[in-house]
C-alpha cells in the first residue's frame, strides 16, 4: 500500500536512449532537456499546446553508481563553442521533473501534476550484444567469421581473417596468441563501424568502448574456426576463447540488462540513415539487419534468459532517423519512410506483447536553414549551414567558418528503390551528398533571451514518448 501511495504521490517513467555510433544521442538528451526547461516552441506536443506544460527542472538522479549526464557540459559545447558533445562511451542518467497542469477536471483539481522522468543514456552497441546471451561460442564464431567473409567487408577483415586461418584452434591455449587474434578481431570492428562502410553489425559492442577493463580476459577473445566434428581439449586455444567468450556475458552482458534495460519502461532507438546511404546499398543492408536484433531484445519469450528478469515491460518504443536538417523538408516523410522500411520486416515478424512501435524523422538540432538556388535554369531545394572543419566534398576541404548551400540530393518516393540495383537513368547513391555541419548560433530575442535550441520534429518524438503521462 505504501509503494501504490509513493506511485500516486511522485509517479516516474524510465526513459531510454540509444542508437548506433554517431546517431546522435547525447545531442537528443540535450536537446530534449533544453527544450522542456527553456520553453521551447514544441508545437507538436500535446501538454505544450494545450498550454498545460509548467516547466521543467534538473533534479539529482537516484543511482550513486551511475554517472549523471552531463547535460551542463553539453549545452556548453553546443552553444558556446558551437561543435557537437562527444559520443557516448559509458552508460549515465538524468532525472528530470516535469511539471503540468492536468488535462481532466478530477486531475486539475488535484493541483499540480508531477512526472519524474529518468533518461538512461547507453551506447547501441550494448544493446546488440543482447543476442549473444543465447549463442554458444561455437555459433558466435561461425556467424562472425561468416560476416566477416562477406564481399562488402573482406578488404578491412583481410589482416584478421588471415591471421585467424593460419591459427590452430585445436593447439595449446597461449594468451599472447589470444591477445594478438584479439588485436585484430578488435581493429576489424573498428574499422567495420567506421569510415566510408558505416556498418552497424559489429558486437562484441564492448570491444570498441573497453572503458576499464580494457586488457581483461573477458574482453580478450575471437572467434576461431573448428571443423564441424572437431571436439577442443580442456587446454586448447578454442576452450581458453570459449570460457572468455562465456565470460564476457556474465561480466558484461547479464550485469547492464539485469541493473538498467530490465527498469526501462519507454525506449528511443537512434539510427543514422543517413551515414548509410553514404556507406551505399550494402551498408542500408547491414543497418536493416543490426535493426532487426535490436527489434528482438524487445521481444523476449518467457522462455528466455531476459524474459526471466524483465520485471516490467517496455511498452513503447521510438525508432527516429536523425539528422533530418541535412536534408531539404521535401524529403524529412521519404527518410521517414526509409527508417520504416528498415524496421517494418522485423516488426511484422515480432510480437511484442502491447509494445506500441513507431517511427519518426527528426533533427535533435537543427543545423541548416532552407534556401532555394537556381542553377542552369533550375530551381534546387537547398540547405544552408556551415560544415565542420575537415569536411571534403568535390575536393574543397572546409575550414568550419565558411557557410554554404548545398543541394544534399532528393530521397526516392519509393525506399524499395534503395534496396536493389538502380534502374536506367534512375540516381543512385552518389547522387546523395551529406555533409556534418556545426551546431547554430543561438537565437537570441530583442530583449537579450536566448531561446531554446532549434529542432525538427523533436516535439513529435516527445509526444509519442511521454505525452499520455502527462494528461
Amino acid at each position: 500500500m505504501a509503494d501504490f501511495a509513493w506511485s500516486l504521490g511522485s509517479p516516474s517513467l524510465r526513459l531510454g536512449v540509444t542508437g548506433l555510433s554517431r546517431a546522435g544521442k547525447t545531442v537528443f538528451i540535450t536537446a530534449l532537456i533544453h527544450n522542456l526547461t527553456h520553453g521551447g516552441r514544441l508545437p507538436m506536443f500535446e501538454p505544450w499546446r494545450a498550454g498545460r506544460l509548467l516547466g521543467a527542472d534538473i533534479r539529482p538522479q537516484l543511482h550513486p553508481d551511475v554517472p549523471t549526464f552531463d547535460y551542463r557540459g553539453h549545452v556548453r559545447k553546443l552553444t558556446d563553442a558551437r561543435v557537437w558533445p562527444d559520443s557516448t562511451r559509458q552508460i549515465s542518467e538524468l532525472r528530470l521533473t516535469i511539471a503540468y497542469e492536468s488535462a481532466t477536471f478530477l486531475g486539475r483539481s488535484l493541483g499540480r501534476g508531477k512526472l519524474d522522468l529518468d533518461i538512461v543514456d547507453y551506447p547501441g552497441e550494448w544493446l546488440l550484444d543482447l543476442p549473444l546471451l543465447s549463442k554458444d561460442y561455437r555459433a558466435f564464431s561461425s556467424e562472425t567469421l561468416e560476416r566477416g567473409r562477406e564481399p562488402r567487408r573482406t578488404a578491412i577483415a583481410a589482416d584478421w581473417l588471415a591471421h585467424t586461418s593460419g591459427v590452430d584452434p585445436l593447439g595449446p591455449a597461449d594468451d599472447e596468441a589470444a591477445g594478438r587474434l584479439h588485436e585484430l578481431f578488435a581493429a576489424y570492428l573498428g574499422a567495420a563501424r567506421g569510415g566510408s562502410l558505416a556498418l552497424s553489425m559489429v558486437p562484441p559492442g564492448r570491444f570498441l568502448m573497453p572503458g576499464d577493463l580494457a586488457g581483461s580476459p573477458a574482453l580478450t577473445f575471437a572467434p576461431l574456426d573448428l571443423p564441424e566434428s572437431g571436439e577442443a581439449p580442456r587446454d586448447s586455444l578454442w576452450a581458453l576463447m570459449e570460457s572468455r567468450f562465456e565470460a564476457y556475458k556474465d561480466v558484461v552482458v547479464r550485469p547492464f540488462f539485469r541493473t538498467h534495460f530490465a527498469r526501462l519502461d519507454r525506449q528511443v532507438v537512434l539510427v543514422d540513415v543517413l551515414a548509410a546511404l553514404n556507406g551505399g546499398r550494402e551498408a542500408l543492408v547491414d543497418l536493416e539487419m543490426a535493426l532487426g536484433e535490436i527489434l528482438g531484445c524487445f521481444r523476449p519469450g518467457r522462455s528466455s534468459w531476459l524474459g526471466q528478469v524483465l520485471t516490467r515491460r517496455i511498452d513503447r518504443i521510438l525508432f527516429a532517423a536523425t539528422k533530418a536538417d541535412h536534408l531539404h523538408h521535401a524529403s524529412h516523410d521519404r527518410l521517414e519512410l526509409i527508417l520504416r522500411r528498415l524496421t517494418d520486416r522485423a516488426i511484422a515478424r515480432a510480437s511484442f506483447s502491447g509494445a506500441e512501435v513507431d517511427v519518426k524523422a527528426l533533427a535533435a538540432v537543427r543545423a541548416t536553414r532552407e534556401a532555394t538556388v537556381r542553377r542552369n535554369g533550375e530551381s534546387l531545394p537547398c540547405i544552408l549551414g556551415v560544415p565542420q572543419e575537415g569536411e571534403l566534398l568535390d575536393d574543397h576541404l572546409y575550414d568550419g567558418k565558411e557557410e554554404i548551400a548545398l543541394f544534399p540530393g532528393d530521397l526516392p518516393d519509393n525506399p524499395q528503390a534503395l534496396f536493389r540495383p538502380p534502374e536506367a537513368g534512375e540516381p543512385g547513391f552518389d547522387a546523395l551528398r551529406f555533409l556534418r555541419f556545426r551546431p547554430p548560433p543561438l537565437e537570441v530575442t530583442a530583449e537579450g533571451v536566448s531561446l531554446s535550441l532549434p529542432h525538427i520534429r523533436l516535439d513529435r518524438a516527445l509526444d509519442f514518448l511521454i505525452g499520455d503521462r502527462l494528461a
